[in-house]
């Protein structure tokens, strides 16, 4: 699949196929989250990968509305790592380059997971502290997005989009 394939077929999907993620297309994914661009290469994120049912279930009850995160078979958890962006950039990396940095990851994680013939929904409707919690982070860690991947259970048609003409705006 083009790359401009995968952006096209990229779909939020929420019910997944009862079938493990091959290790092989976990690591692409995760390869292709490293290579993601970041404030001057400092790659201030974390990658959390959780796969274990009872983990799945526990991040299950702390997301909002998310249920069939007990039914994935894996959950990326993309985490802002403050301090490694505070060191060159200050406030400004700390409260923002961190956040774009993880975002960034993953989009590649998700683009990736398309590619490979997978599905996931970003999910960001959760508390930061229930998150951190759940998964143990440290206290300087913070969680931005977490994206489950599974095969897709689902087939969900496009939905209509603004036109490139109504989200672009030329400055003269």
């Amino acid at each position: 699949m083009d790359f401009f394939e995968v952006i096209r077929n990229r779909r939020s999907i929420r019910r997944f196929e009862d079938r493990p993620v091959e290790e092989e297309k976990i690591i692409a994914i995760l390869e292709a989250a490293d290579a993601a661009p970041s404030a001057g290469n400092l790659q201030a994120y974390e990658i959390y990968l959780v796969r274990d049912p009872a983990m799945l279930a526990r991040l299950a009850g702390v997301v909002t509305n998310m249920d069939f995160f007990a039914e994935v078979p894996l959950v990326l958890a993309f985490c802002a790592n403050p301090e490694r962006s505070t060191i060159r950039y200050g406030e400004r990396g700390r409260s923002l380059y961190s956040v774009q940095d993880a975002t960034i990851a993953c989009t590649h994680a998700m683009l990736a997971a398309t590619a490979l013939g997978l599905a996931s929904v970003w999910v960001g409707a959760f508390q930061e502290r229930a998150i951190a919690e759940a998964l143990s982070l440290p206290a300087s860690i913070r969680p931005v997005a977490l994206l489950p991947i599974g095969y897709p259970g689902e087939t969900i048609e496009p939905r209509s989009r603004r036109t490139v003409k109504d989200l672009v705006h030329f400055v003269k």
